[in-house]
């Protein structure tokens, strides 16, 4: 459960307790002065009266047994303390769920003030579940974050804490929660194999079978870098094991239909020195830089990037090889729109598209009529 570590509350019973004592001390030195008093009038009696000495003792011991303190403000005082006491009584396990805040960051990670007799230690490899090399660059100073507590004692004297914990539990739910729903989450390709993909989901490393590739290409080493929906076949969080579907996924008509002058929406999934991979209804095509636009482009990275939606023309399609050319460059009323205005490109992609295929359909009608010839 969450425990309320506040250090705040660590102030109000600091404060209470001071006034507990303060009035202790008060009513201490009250009485103290009392029995002091009670002393020295006891004294002056036996050196002026020494016949009646001992009725004079007795009288004394009566009068300091009988003497009432008023204790009703130190009560006030101790009940208000043992009430804080027992409301911030902190019970600690490992599991809880705490808030505490970054008081420093360091080498070993970020120390946070939870409330406790010491600070306690949230290390560098448990403030993410990404890969971090310094915790700084994760909190921030005096800031209020939430933990987990993974040990009660590190070996140190302090608690050790961890956000990584939480996250990773949290990137479980998300991925049963995307399964039971039949919903696609976007993830990156980190490598392949000759079984499949190895891809990163949620921060959760997944294997994609050859057979639930939905690209068709002759080398997937292409694929590295990619950004692609996946669905989800298995999600066991006891055996780590995350099995995906990019197939699954497009679940969108194959570029087979597709023929040389079409315009198609597609999403950018690689940005390559040489160009740009565009998705294009489940099939990856190859826009070349130099067909990007009719002006010279430097780095393919300062026009595009992965996912973004772009309008495209098919250039030539190898249905064997399952390749598919691509242009914006034919899109372009003005030379360089694509650098300046791709929006525009875009909105009037479809009549240059019809006018691509005009001058297409024009050209095969010349060559026809030579044949005939």
């Amino acid at each position: 459960g969450h425990v309320d570590a506040s250090p705040r509350a660590v102030t109000h019973i600091e404060t209470s307790f001071r006034s507990f004592v303060s009035a202790m001390l008060a009513t201490t030195t009250t009485h103290t002065s009392m029995m002091s008093a009670r002393r020295a009038s006891l004294v002056s009696s036996r050196s002026t009266h020494g016949a009646q000495r001992a009725p004079a003792r007795a009288i004394v011991r009566k009068a300091i047994v009988s003497e009432d303190v008023d204790v009703g403000k130190t009560g006030a005082a101790y009940t208000e303390f043992a009430s804080l006491l027992d409301k911030y009584q902190y019970n600690y396990k490992v599991g809880d769920v705490i808030s505490g805040k970054i008081k420093a960051c360091d080498a070993k990670g970020a120390w946070v003030e939870i409330g406790a007799k010491s600070e306690a230690l949230c290390p560098t490899s448990e403030a993410s579940l990404g890969n971090v090399r310094n915790a700084a660059a994760v909190f921030d100073i005096d800031c209020d974050y939430d933990f987990e507590i993974i040990q009660d004692d590190n070996g140190e004297g302090c608690m050790t804490l961890s956000v990584r914990r939480m996250e990773l539990a949290k990137a479980w739910d998300r991925c049963r929660e995307a399964q039971a729903d039949d919903a696609a989450l976007t993830g990156e390709v980190l490598s392949v194999n000759r079984g499949g993909l190895l891809v990163e989901v949620e921060k959760l490393r997944g294997f994609v079978p050859q057979s639930h590739i939905g690209v068709r290409t002759l080398n997937r080493e292409e694929l590295i870098g990619q950004q692609l929906p996946f669905k989800f076949i298995e999600v066991d969080e006891e055996k780590n094991r995350l099995v995906l579907s990019h197939r699954l996924a497009t679940d969108m008509v194959s570029a087979e239909g597709l023929e040389v002058g079409d315009v198609v929406e597609g999403m950018v999934q690689a940005v390559k020195p040489y160009g740009a991979f565009v998705d294009v209804g489940g099939q990856s095509g190859l826009l070349h830089i130099s067909q990007i636009s009719h002006e010279r482009i430097v780095a393919v990275e300062n026009v595009l990037s992965p996912g973004d939606r772009i309008k495209v023309l098919v250039m030539s399609k190898d249905a064997e090889k399952g390749r598919l050319s691509l242009s914006t460059k034919k899109l372009e009323q003005n030379h360089g729109d694509m650098l300046r205005n791709p929006a525009a490109v875009f909105e009037t992609a479809e009549d240059m598209g019809r006018q691509f295929r005009e001058k297409m359909q024009a050209a095969e009608g010349v060559v026809m009529s030579v044949d005939e010839a």
